[in-house]
């Protein structure tokens, strides 16, 4: 716990001195209980993102178109019928966290193979692609952590190692090249215990200076499945809302049933039919 207040604070001055960089640094956090707090209105609009974001300490990696397209990942301002959806779903998402000033969300899904991941990965692109706000990508699939994988990142260091003690969070960020007011904090391996240490004191702290950081951005979080392990029920608390992802022909309806019963605390924005049939694009 020391070592993660002592990260935190050194963070804090850093930021007092530079602030350059849209990556987060690591400040003293709040003690949450509880959804966290609102940020402002006024506070957002203070802290716009700049035009153009140049990356100090954030580690900056080029993702390979190949494998982008091979993995279903969208460019956000693509003509392709997929991208738009995301598009849209983007824009309704936003309005509906922007109605409750929301700025956290998880993406739940009720099984393996829904299309979690890659819903995570595309929507939080396109809430990139808005030049109001900076998104952050979190990988908390401590069960399966695939996020990485699908972009063509293989961290030195993740989520994992900040919750565990073993790594600082500013040494955990990457920037996608080519994909302006994205970060991502990537999963390195599974994680022991890991429904316990998302409900723990040290992943509140995380959560609450993720948050408290840039009052513009927007943070995706990717989650296990609901049905297969405690760990999405267990950080849901600490999220402002949720995302179900339900893929047609594939998601029985009494686990989508269940899930939504199990997030019953939980707001949920919505849900997205993935691999809809008859449709234009793949979503």
């Amino acid at each position: 716990m020391d070592h993660i207040r002592k990260a935190l604070e050194r963070a804090r001055l850093e930021k007092a001195s530079s602030a350059e960089d849209v990556g987060p640094g690591v400040a003293v956090a709040p003690q949450i209980t509880g959804r966290p707090e609102r940020s402002s209105q006024a506070a957002r609009a203070a802290t716009a993102p700049p035009a153009r974001i140049v990356y100090t300490r954030t580690r900056v990696f080029t993702p390979s178109a190949q494998l982008l397209e091979s993995n279903r990942i969208m460019n956000p301002a693509s003509a392709d019928p997929a991208a738009a959806a995301f598009r849209m779903l983007r824009t309704q998402v936003l309005q509906r966290m922007n109605a409750h000033d929301w700025r956290s969300l998880a993406i739940f899904s009720a099984s393996p193979n829904d299309g979690k991941t890659t819903t995570a990965i595309n929507l939080a692109l396109s809430l990139a692609s808005d030049q109001h706000h900076t998104a952050l990508l979190v990988d908390f699939d401590f069960k399966r952590p695939s996020l990485g994988a699908c972009i063509g990142l293989s961290p030195e260091s993740g989520g994992d190692d900040v919750l565990t003690g073993n790594a600082r969070i500013e040494d955990c960020l990457y920037h996608p090249e080519g994909f302006d007011r994205l970060v991502v904090l990537p999963a390195r391996g599974p994680l022991r215990q890991s429904s316990e240490i998302l409900a723990g004191p040290l992943c509140r702290a995380l959560i609450a200076e993720l948050r408290a950081r840039y009052p513009e951005r927007f943070i995706v979080f990717d989650l296990p499945p609901v049905l297969t392990a405690d760990d999405a029920l267990a950080f849901a608390p600490l999220v402002d809302c949720g995302l179900v992802v339900v893929a047609e022909g594939w998601t029985k309806r009494n686990d989508l049933v269940r899930t939504v019963e199990l997030l019953h605390d939980t707001p949920l924005v919505g849900t997205v039919l993935n691999r809809a049939a008859g449709s234009q694009g793949s979503y």
